[in-house]
């Protein structure tokens, strides 16, 4: 396994750092969980700056007809790992990323307030890249490394936490292969 990186101010210097105007802090230093998503804008089309966009709040909503419901949307996640393997980090893991909305992990509601959230470029039946892999297995080991409260057993999916809402990271993410890298400590 690589040696983790190290964070500076919650930003993982690896990482293509696009900052968001969507997060706020943290109600305590809690980092306890990670949640993994999928997005790709417009739906299915990959390589597209309109993700950075939407996360810095300046998508064009008439680039595409589907993004008219995304007007004023307010929205982030900590990271992003695109199809070709590519680390984007928008918001410091010290604070709030806006990623899960209304959400609950073991009873405790607002999964926002202690917890990391990835998106993957992806739709939920589109299979994942081996890069995409690759990175986020190499991610979980840092955000690991860097939050001890993290474990396999708090890594979900965003449908985990907000099921019947959302569907995210989908059928199409072999969870067998990333757990299994993760326990036995491979990338």
């Amino acid at each position: 396994m690589k040696t983790p990186s190290s964070f500076t101010q919650g930003w993982l210097p690896r990482a293509r750092r696009c900052p968001s105007a969507h997060f706020n802090a943290r109600p305590n230093n809690e980092v306890s969980l990670l949640v993994i998503h999928n997005i790709s804008l417009p739906a299915g089309c990959f390589g597209l700056p309109h993700i950075d966009a939407l996360f810095q709040g300046q998508l064009d909503i008439n680039a595409d007809s589907s993004f008219e419901p995304l007007a004023g949307l307010q929205v982030s996640a900590h990271f992003l790992i695109r199809r070709d393997g590519e680390l984007v980090q928008y918001v410091s893991c010290l604070d709030r990323a806006w990623h899960a909305g209304v959400s609950v992990f073991e009873g405790r509601q607002g999964c926002n307030d202690f917890s990391v959230g990835i998106e993957l470029e992806g739709t939920d039946t589109h299979a994942y890249t081996d890069a995409q892999y690759q990175n986020l297995i190499e991610l979980t080991f840092e955000l690991m490394a860097q939050y001890p409260m993290i474990n396999p057993t708090r890594i979900v999916g965003h449908c985990d936490i907000a099921p019947g809402r959302k569907t995210d990271p989908g059928q199409s993410f072999d969870w067998a292969r990333y757990k299994q890298a993760l326990v036995n400590n491979t990338i």
